[in-house]
C-alpha cells in the first residue's frame, strides 16, 4: 500500500522541510562569560575516569533531503462533436487541398498552450472515434479519425470514454473506436473495454517519477446496451462493489489514482446529492483525483476529507470542451490545472496550484465558425456576435459564481 496521502500546500510543505532541515552551527554558549571559560580551562585539571582506546567520538548523521517530482496536469470536459463541427472541418480540409480529410485546428488553437504546456492531459473523448464508421450527429455521435488524431497532436496523452454515448452505434462501434485508440502510440484510454482482461488491466502512465491510474465509469448509455453475450466492457456507476475492488487496486498499484466518473444533471450548474455521495466513496476507497463529466456545463470543485484525515480532489463537472449546444450554460467551461508533487522518500502526494480557466464555446449564426475561446482573451465584440439567444455577460456570470474565488484563474 502506497504512503498515506495528504494534500497540503506545497508552499507550507516546503517551508516546514526548509524548517525541518536546517542544519545548526554549533557556538560556545552565549550565557557563558569568556573570563569563566578562561578560569576552567586554566585551571588544574580534575582527576578523571580512564578512558579505553576503543572509545570512539560521538557522530551525527543528517537525514537524507528529499526530492520533489512535479508533474503539470491539465483535464479538459466533453468532447461533443456535433456534424456543425466536423462538417466545418471537412470544408477546411478540402480547402487547403485536402480531399477526404478534416481540419479541426481552428477549433482548438485558442487553447492549444494549456495543453501543449502540460506534463499530462486528460481529455473525456465524448463520441466514438473511428474511421471505420461515417460521421454522424445527435443522438448517436461518431466522429471521424482526424478529430482524435488532432487531439494527440495538441497534447492529449490521456482519453477517458466513460461516458453516456459510448454505445451510439454498439458493439460494432465500441471495437471500432478501441481499435482506433489501440492504434494509436503513447496514449492511455480508459472507461470502455474489449473484455474482462482488458478492464481488469487498470491503465497507469508514469511521469517525472509520478505513477498516475485511470479509472472511469458512467451513470448510463442512453438506454442503450451491449448484446447479450458480447465479451466488452462499460462500467456503470451502479456496480458499487467492483468500482470499490478497482478503485482500491489502482491506490495498491499507483501515487495517483485518476477516476472519470460520467455523471450528475445535464445543464444544471448544481451538484446532486448522488454525485456528492458518489465522489465520497470514490475518495474514501482511494481515489485520489476526480474529473467529472455529463453536465455539460461548468460545476464547483474541491477538496473531499477521508476519515483518515487525508483528502482527495474533485472537479464535479468541467463541463464541455466544445460543442455545437444552444443553451447558454453549456456554452461555459473549465479547464482543470494543477500541480501533483511526489515526496521522493515519503512517497506523500501533494497537489498545488489547483486552477479552473474558463472557456468559452463561440460560434455565428446557425453555428458558423465553431471555435474555443479562453475566457482571459474573450472580447464584448464576440460576445456580441454570438450566434446563442441568451447568451450574455450575465449568464456566463451565473455559471462562474458556481467556482469557488480560490480556484477561478482567468488567465
Amino acid at each position: 500500500m502506497k504512503a498515506l496521502k495528504s494534500f497540503l500546500c506545497i508552499i507550507i510543505c516546503a517551508a516546514a522541510l526548509v524548517s525541518c532541515g536546517k542544519i545548526e552551527e554549533f557556538h560556545d554558549d552565549p550565557m557563558v562569560p569568556d573570563d569563566i571559560i578562561d578560569e576552567t580551562t586554566s585551571a588544574e585539571p580534575a582527576e578523571t575516569a580512564p578512558t579505553s582506546s576503543a572509545t570512539t567520538a560521538a557522530t551525527t548523521t543528517e537525514p537524507p533531503e528529499p526530492e520533489y517530482y512535479t508533474v503539470h496536469l491539465v483535464c479538459a470536459g466533453d468532447n461533443l462533436i456535433h456534424s456543425s463541427i466536423y462538417n466545418q472541418a471537412k470544408r477546411r480540409a478540402k480547402a487547403n487541398g485536402d480531399e477526404d480529410g478534416y481540419d479541426f485546428s481552428y477549433v482548438y488553437e485558442r487553447v492549444e498552450h494549456y495543453i501543449k504546456d502540460a506534463d499530462l492531459a486528460i481529455l473525456n473523448q465524448e463520441t466514438i472515434v473511428t474511421d471505420e464508421i461515417e460521421p454522424s450527429d445527435y443522438p448517436r455521435f461518431c466522429s471521424p479519425g482526424d478529430l482524435g488524431r488532432h487531439m494527440i497532436d495538441i497534447g492529449f496523452d490521456v482519453f477517458s470514454m466513460s461516458n453516456n454515448h459510448v454505445l451510439d452505434h454498439g458493439e460494432e462501434g465500441l471495437l471500432a473506436t478501441l481499435r482506433f485508440w489501440d492504434l494509436q502510440e503513447g496514449i492511455v484510454r480508459y472507461g470502455a473495454y474489449r473484455d474482462e482482461a482488458d478492464m481488469n488491466n487498470i491503465r497507469t502512465v508514469t511521469v517525472n517519477n509520478v505513477t498516475f491510474a485511470f479509472l472511469g465509469y458512467t451513470e448510463h448509455t442512453n438506454g442503450l446496451s451491449l448484446p447479450s453475450g458480447s465479451p466488452c466492457r462499460v462500467t456503470y456507476l451502479s456496480e458499487l462493489e467492483l468500482i470499490e475492488q478497482q478503485v482500491r487496486r489502482a491506490d495498491e498499484i499507483a501515487d495517483v489514482v485518476v477516476v472519470s466518473p460520467h455523471f450528475g444533471k445535464e445543464i444544471s450548474n448544481e451538484v446532486t446529492e448522488s454525485q456528492r455521495e458518489t465522489a465520497k466513496k470514490l475518495v474514501e476507497w482511494g481515489a485520489d483525483l476526480i474529473i467529472g463529466t455529463q453536465p455539460h456545463t461548468a460545476q464547483e470543485l474541491g477538496f473531499i476529507e477521508r476519515s483518515d484525515g487525508t483528502k482527495g480532489f474533485c472537479f464535479y463537472c468541467l463541463g464541455n470542451f466544445v460543442s455545437a449546444q444552444a443553451d447558454p450554460k453549456a456554452l461555459v467551461g473549465i479547464l482543470g490545472d494543477l500541480c501533483v508533487t511526489k515526496n521522493s522518500l515519503t512517497g506523500e502526494i501533494t497537489f498545488d496550484n489547483i486552477k479552473a480557466i474558463p472557456i468559452i464555446t463561440q460560434y455565428g449564426g446557425n453555428y458558423h465558425q465553431i471555435h474555443i475561446v479562453p475566457y482571459a482573451e474573450y472580447t464584448e465584440d464576440e460576445l456580441r456576435a454570438h450566434g446563442a439567444d441568451g447568451f450574455t455577460q450575465e449568464s456566463i456570470d451565473k455559471v462562474l459564481g458556481h467556482i469557488p474565488e480560490e480556484f477561478l484563474a482567468v488567465e
